[in-house]
């Protein structure tokens, strides 16, 4: 009950959403080529929340569409410190890779576009990235989507090692 609960109060807040990319597609065949379209959407709450996805077909609208219901279904939490992400983190997708890196207030997001509006859409508004590999935004927006994943927030990384978020911060060990 509380899953159905928890979708109903996912649809009641607000997500910004945002297209990325819009590819033209043919497929070849006997008869000629067929067109669609592929859409890359993202939607964010710009409060550790964000989603990404893709969809395809023969419309422009209708991509759009699929992408937005798509990135609607797939979100994740990203926990936002101080504006900023809480610790370095690489992700990985096929041949693209992403380094995010914490940043001082101030700095602002440094990324490529991809990167750049899943970032300001999740909330976060200083990091440092570097794209490295592959350049197929797709790719780059999914190996962004699986470094968050990775990261951890100051209170679970605490209740993993058995001490308080401020010694976590300070960075003292358990004792005992």
């Amino acid at each position: 009950m509380s899953e159905i609960a928890e979708k109903i109060k996912q649809s009641a807040e607000t997500f910004e959403e945002r297209i990325i990319e819009i590819r033209r597609t043919t497929k070849v065949t006997k008869g000629g080529k067929n067109l669609s379209f592929r859409v890359l959407a993202v939607v964010g709450n710009r409060d550790g929340k964000v989603g990404v996805g893709v969809g395809k077909a023969r419309e422009v609208p209708d991509a759009i569409r699929k992408a937005l219901v798509s990135a609607k279904r797939n979100i994740i939490e990203l926990p936002v410190v101080k504006g900023t992400i809480p610790h370095e983190v690489v992700g990985k997708q096929d041949s693209a890779e992403i380094l995010m890196k914490p940043a001082a207030p101030g700095t602002g997001i440094i990324a490529n576009g991809t990167v750049r509006a899943i970032l300001e859409l999740a909330g976060v508004q200083n990091v440092l990235t570097k794209a490295m590999g592959s350049t197929n935004p797709v790719v780059i927006a999914q190996a962004t989507i699986n470094g968050i994943k990775n990261m951890y927030s100051i209170e679970k990384i605490a209740a993993l090692r058995d001490i308080t978020p401020a010694q976590v911060v300070r960075g003292v060990k358990k004792e005992g």
